[in-house]
């Protein structure tokens, strides 16, 4: 990046590289929130930019929609935007701009989109008693453009996304958010961390929801946790099902009760029954004594089934019945034991697609899936990642007795410009890497590499998986030619479950429909 001359120190360039640095100092501050620094900025220069404009053009009464309309364009195209009027009626205003008056920069931050947000807001509502604001589009998400619409009808705006305004009273919908957040966080930390007493402010949240995205989670969260509804958490792996998990189980009815998780795929199809349901002495061979299975350690709690499209036909069956009834039998056992406790299951794959393929019981799906979640993946949560570094570092000073702060912006950026394929866990296994080689309190360099790396800093246990990889994609390819994309006479091959073969499939990719004649 070329460095400025004396001539590119404009008005202009000396407010973006005020904000943006303002942005970046702000963003490494755990407990000052970006959004909060900038709704205040964008207030305070909003009613600067109205009573001057009223100054210069001598209209001191309220503003009607044509001197709005030219304040707002005036003011952001006097500081390098590229504003136009798209519509206006009397219930909404459109403005369009294909050039964002921070640059190329924005991208870094979009949480500076709020800034264009507030001084909209604000001045509507100071004149029209009442304004919503949804950006359509934007530069800083890779639109191509920018798209804001101003509405002034509450009615009109019922349906619409968007942050509300008025005269009146702040941003109610952010203090609702803020004050339902701490809510979670004050109910996960007194179960988790034992903690009787009120929750420090110094302390790390347990759920990070800056995007919009995650705040609808939250919302979603508060509504469906006092119920007794099933829940069904859909999302990528390293996302954080099991954290929204155990939100819900904190913000039940059964909070004071175990919350057991259980990783479906990690036990063997031979075993799954017994540590779900339990066994009695002499059910099998190794069965010495009686064994409760996660079911009745769970009773009068939550139990959490992750990766539980992974689940042997015979489970789900047991299963299905366990939901319906609130009843199990141990295998090999005759007593039935009556069970109460709430079940939420978890998947990384589409479980609809799933069931329609026949690998998956259509019954038990409807009755796990009495409410879902999905859970958006970090690529489509940029308004997190700031909060998230600070989270992760302040967990891994206390792990490793260091004190790195921060990270340059440099990484910020490279943090924010990658696609994080390993969400949420591979950002954290990334940033503990990067901060044991770190010199002083700020991460200066990032090692995005080492999250794929090379054979001679591999070791066994890597390049094996990768070599396994690497044969079971093409033994794919080959079986996809060979069979013509029929699924079920792979699995056979294999002597595994179609299932399986559509989980590898698309672990490598592959699309068995292109392979059908």
């Amino acid at each position: 990046m070329t460095q400025p001359t004396l001539s590119d120190l404009s008005p202009i360039f000396f407010l973006q590289t005020f904000v943006l640095e303002l942005m970046h100092a702000s963003e490494q501050q755990g407990q000052k929130h970006c959004e909060q620094l900038i709704e205040h900025i964008a207030r305070t220069a909003g009613c600067f930019f109205e009573e001057t404009y009223r100054n210069q053009s001598g209209k001191h009464q309220q503003l009607d929609r044509e001197s709005y309309i030219e304040l707002i364009l005036g003011l952001k195209n006097n500081i390098g935007g590229n504003f136009s009027l798209s519509s206006c009626d009397q219930d909404v205003i459109s403005v369009t701009n294909s050039s964002c008056p921070f640059g190329d920069r924005v991208n870094q931050f979009p949480e500076l989109c709020g800034m264009t947000s507030s001084v909209f807001g604000g001045i509507a509502a100071r004149n029209f008693a009442y304004a919503k604001v949804e950006i359509k589009k934007s530069i800083a998400r890779n639109d191509g453009c920018c798209e804001v619409n101003i509405y002034t009808n509450p009615e009109i705006a019922k349906n619409q996304s968007g942050i509300e305004y008025t005269d009146t009273t702040p941003i109610k919908a952010k203090q609702d958010i803020d004050a339902l957040h701490s809510k979670i966080e004050a109910s996960m930390q007194q179960i988790w961390r034992k903690q009787a007493k009120p929750i420090k402010k110094h302390q790390p949240p347990a759920i990070i929801a800056k995007s919009p995205a995650m705040q609808r989670v939250l919302k979603s969260i508060e509504v469906i946790a006092p119920t007794q509804a099933t829940v069904l958490i859909e999302g990528q792996t390293g996302v954080g099902k099991e954290l929204i998990a155990r939100a819900i189980h904190a913000m039940s009815e059964r909070c004071h009760k175990p919350f057991i998780p259980i990783n479906c795929g990690a036990i063997p199809e031979s075993l799954i029954e017994s540590a779900l349901f339990g066994h009695e002495k002499g059910a099998f061979t190794g069965a010495i004594e009686d064994h409760q299975g996660y079911f009745e350690r769970a009773e009068g709690g939550t139990l959490f089934l992750d990766e539980v499209d992974s689940l042997s036909p015979a489970a789900q069956t047991r299963l299905l019945r366990v939901i319906q009834e609130g009843e199990l039998e141990r295998v090999g056992g005759k007593q039935t034991l009556v069970v109460d406790l709430r079940i939420i299951s978890a998947t990384n794959q589409n479980l609809e697609s799933i069931v329609k393929q026949g690998d998956f019981r259509h019954d038990l799906y409807y009755r796990i899936n009495v409410v879902k979640l999905i859970i958006p993946p970090l690529v489509n949560r940029p308004e997190d990642l700031p909060y998230l570094v600070q989270l992760i570092l302040q967990r891994l000073n206390k792990k490793y007795n260091k004190n790195v702060e921060s990270v340059s912006r440099d990484v910020m950026q490279a943090i924010r410009g990658y696609h994080w394929p390993g969400n949420v866990r591979e950002l954290e296994n990334t940033l503990e890497r990067n901060l044991l080689f770190a010199q002083g309190n700020e991460i200066t360099a990032l090692d995005l590499e080492a999250s794929h790396p090379v054979a001679q800093s591999d070791n066994w246990k890597h390049i094996k998986e990768r070599a396994v990889n690497e044969v079971e994609k093409t033994f794919l390819e080959n079986a996809l030619q060979h069979y013509q994309g029929d699924v079920k006479q792979i699995a056979a091959n294999m002597e595994i479950t179609p299932r399986a073969v559509y989980a590898k499939l698309k672990k490598h990719e592959l699309n068995a429909v292109k392979f059908r004649s």
